[in-house]
């Protein structure tokens, strides 16, 4: 059956891994070839047909579809077969389509004078009856029949009216639950009378085999089609399935991809030469037991795809691990560069060549590690792996990251020093936001459809929606949009829930979305007996479990968590988690991130927390330094918890484990570093470094020693400026103030020393003149003292040239600019 599906349903395309394995775990019916109601006569038929519950209450309509059938059965009549079911598939009606086969029928019913004057009236007189003899289940069309475009459009009402009214009663009660839109129920409803049409039985008889069936099919078709497995969904609510069955819709019809081999990881690379396939496939295969699913398909493509695909391309025919220097040399600089594709303003793509940055190294790692183990395993087995061993192209100085890391640390540090101060603007928005949109829905629920209500001081309208759902819509009083109430409650619940525990903890976006009911632990302390609660972090990345304090804040954030995801019946549903990393369905858990999404609940992903952050970030208006949106990631949270506990006196070791690192140097790492940090340390520093001095040289001054300490600074006054030696000394140039260089000039004394410099100058001339040599030398070292003094005054004077900016000023959390006030 698996193979039939494979060609029917997706021609040209193998079975998805995931469908085929679910169809051979739950089969669907297979086609019989008899049952009762098909072996009936056609007296049987006509008087079970056109009797209740079949007959419809319109006279016209029930009219048409007695003529209808009527010439259906006459013209199958005249095809062979033991019952109706084989003399519908002998006419060729079922592989012709809904819409050929009525021309087929119509075409006989002329030629035997059995037609309407208008071949358009036998036409839906044909779809009426074809559609009795289907709910009275004479015949079962296939499924490509019955998703042919044109197949009649109330099937669902009928099978409802006539086959089986409790089952889709209580479809139709499962779907008032469910928030999703009309369209989609309708649709899914659709599904599930196809199903029926095609297998027999009632809603009840379904199994998760048929719905598989029905989605692969679904996704095979070409054109604008439905491929919706909400029909799943809403059978699994219902409880038609036993518990064994796919929990979820999306485990259904290819909407999760399971693991792939190590074959089909390097196949998809089309390599030539198939000594290098078969050596890629072995060597991933010895790697696969040490490595995660994930690293395992980065090998793959980082030794496949960029390395020996890269080679074949620029160098057919190479066939040898033995390169050649410029051939290494060129493929470097080639990975070391990534094609882009960018949209230019016109909508025109444009492919662009970027840096690959630290990914670069990543995979000149890989393949240096390539040659390395090749030649390490050709010591220990020759004849298996000797044949491969070459000289590694890749030296180890390539693999250098001292900059990128620098590079890396910096930018990491910038993002925590922008978004550390405004964190508690963050922390109060989302909890105004939760409070103001759970105040909105709970008075528009408390109203009427049209009715108005007040919340958060406006008046609102409820709108009145075509089709009940259970979403609240309003109309916003001020832009005068309408607006889902229960959708933005829901994202301003878990957006604060988001942000409170990631800030409050500092674990990973993983670990998030993998917090369980199972994680709030207790520990009794041995002296005092009282009792903390932990939070218990699955282990991730590091494959370490560890522990964490659960503050009261923290608490009550878990605590409204539970009391929103818990059920009817008091205990958090079990929901089934996608791991996207390994591409496996974790088992059933009582996950504490979970929503409502259609007829069941679904663990929020990683990809969902990072949405509902932007969500919120949007709404908030915070701004960077350079005016663009501040925009969060959900490990920003993790660097700043890192950041604010060591900043508080938290030890940098138990920091370390209680993110969960392995290494300390990581763990500063993540730590951004503050200036006024900086300034803080250094003066304590200063402070412990003087309390170890003697205690006598700190000592209280006598008033004597005070008073000669100030007479220092009246004393240092001379007659062209101050004198800056030191306290207690004596003047060392014999009051020579002009030759001296602790001599501070006064500016208003500048006049002064000019005349002097004057006056030197003519003294020199003179005893230059009159031969009094002794002199001159004299006379020159008090000129260029003198002319030193000047130079001094010139730069000072430059220097009080100098234009006033004013104070700066900058940009708060609002947006408003704001100057700083002079002390």
């Amino acid at each position: 059956m698996t193979a039939q599906i494979s060609t029917s349903a997706r021609p040209g395309r193998k079975l998805d891994p995931v469908a085929a394995a679910l169809l051979r775990q739950f089969p669907p019916r297979q086609p019989v070839s008899t049952w009762p109601a098909t072996e009936q006569s056609r007296d049987e038929v006509l008087a079970r047909l056109l009797a209740p519950p079949f007959a419809p209450d319109v006279l016209g309509t029930q009219a048409r579809r007695r003529v209808g059938l009527r010439k259906i059965l006459h013209w199958l009549e005249q095809h062979p077969g033991q019952n109706w079911q084989d003399r519908w598939l002998v006419s060729g009606a079922d592989a012709a389509g809904n819409i050929a086969w009525r021309s087929h029928a119509i075409e006989w019913l002329q030629r035997n004078g059995h037609a309407y004057a208008s071949p358009k009236n036998d036409f839906g007189a044909l779809g009426g009856g074809v559609l009795l003899l289907i709910s009275g289940e004479v015949i079962r069309p296939s499924l490509s029949w019955l998703l042919t475009p044109g197949t009649v459009q109330i099937l669902t009402a009928e099978m409802a009216r006539s086959r089986d009214p409790e089952g889709f009663a209580a479809l139709v009660a499962v779907c008032r639950q469910d928030p999703a839109n009309a369209r989609t129920k309708d649709g899914a409803l659709r599904r599930i009378a196809t199903i029926m049409a095609a297998k027999g039985g009632e809603v009840g008889d379904i199994t998760a085999g048929d719905c598989v069936e029905l989605a692969e099919l679904l996704l095979g078709m070409k054109g604008p089609v439905d491929t919706s497995a909400y029909f799943y969904q809403l059978l699994h609510a219902m409880g038609v399935f036993p518990d064994t069955a796919p929990p979820t819709v999306r485990a259904i019809g290819g909407r999760a991809q399971g693991q792939i081999s190590v074959e089909q990881m390097i196949d998809r690379y089309r390599i030539a030469c198939r000594p290098m396939r078969d050596l890629l496939v072995e060597y991933l295969q010895e790697r696969q037991p040490s490595v995660d699913y994930t690293s395992l398909q980065a090998l793959a493509f980082g030794l496949g795809k960029l390395f020996w695909k890269d080679l074949e391309d620029h160098h057919p025919g190479i066939g040898s691990l033995r390169l050649a220097p410029d051939v290494a040399a060129a493929w470097q600089q080639r990975i070391a560069m990534k094609r882009t594709r960018t949209k230019t303003a016109d909508g025109e793509v444009v492919e662009t060549e970027v840096p690959r940055a630290t990914l670069g190294i990543n995979y000149l790692a890989m393949v240096r590690a390539f040659y390395l183990d090749l030649a390490q395993w050709a010591v220990d087995d020759p004849g298996r792996w000797g044949v491969w061993a070459a000289p590694c192209p890749i030296r180890e100085e390539k693999l250098s990251r001292k900059k990128d890391n620098a590079v890396r640390k910096s930018r990491m540090d910038q993002r925590t020093r922008e978004r550390l101060p405004v964190l508690p603007a963050l922390t109060r928005t989302v909890d105004t936001e939760r409070k103001l949109a759970a105040e909105r829905l709970a008075a528009a629920q408390a109203v009427e459809p049209g009715c108005e209500f007040t919340a958060a001081g406006q008046r609102w309208r409820r709108s009145i929606t075509k089709n009940l759902t259970a979403k609240a819509w309003a109309d916003d009083p001020q832009t005068g949009k309408r607006r889902d109430l229960t959708l933005e409650e829901h994202r301003a619940f878990w957006s604060w829930a988001i942000v409170e525990v990631l800030h409050r903890t500092g674990i990973r976006s993983e670990e998030l979305t993998e917090l369980s009911h199972h994680s709030l632990v207790q520990y009794r302390l041995p002296g005092t007996g009282e009792l903390i609660p932990l939070l218990h972090i699955a282990p991730s990345k590091t494959d370490a479990e560890r522990l964490l304090v659960i503050d009261p804040d923290l608490a009550d954030v878990l605590s409204a968590i539970i009391c929103r995801i818990r059920g009817l019946s008091g205990s958090v549903p079990l929901v089934v988690s996608y791991d996207i990393h390994e591409r496996v369905w974790n088992p059933p858990m009582p996950l504490l991130f979970q929503r409502r999404i259609g007829g069941e609940n679904r663990p929020i992903p990683a990809s969902g927390v990072r949405d509902l952050l932007n969500y919120t970030l949007a709404r908030t208006g915070l701004t960077d330094a350079g005016g663009a949106p501040l925009l969060f990631s959900p490990h920003d949270f993790r660097r700043l918890f890192i950041t604010d506990a060591i900043m508080n006196g938290m030890p940098p070791h138990i920091a370390q484990l209680v993110v969960g690192h392995r290494d300390i140097n990581t763990t500063m790492g993540y730590k951004a570093v503050y200036p006024e940090e900086v300034i803080n340390g250094h003066r304590a520093f200063i402070a412990r470094r003087r309390a170890s001095r003697p205690s006598e040289e700190y000592r209280t001054p006598t008033d004597a020693e005070w008073e000669e300490f100030l007479g220092h600074f009246e004393r240092r006054r001379v007659a062209m400026g101050d004198c800056g030696r030191a306290y207690g000394t004596g003047c060392v140039r014999e009051h020579s103030c002009l030759r001296c260089s602790l001599l501070r000039p006064d500016p208003s004394q500048r006049h002064r020393i000019a005349e002097i410099r004057d006056n030197l100058l003519a003294r020199i001339a003179e005893a230059e003149r009159e031969g009094w040599q002794g002199e001159v030398e004299g006379l020159k070292v008090s000129l260029a003292g003198t002319e030193q003094k000047l130079a001094q005054l010139a730069h000072r004077a430059h220097r009080a040239d100098t234009v006033g900016l004013g104070l700066p000023s900058f940009r708060d959390i609002a947006g408003r600019s704001v100057t700083v006030a002079k002390d």
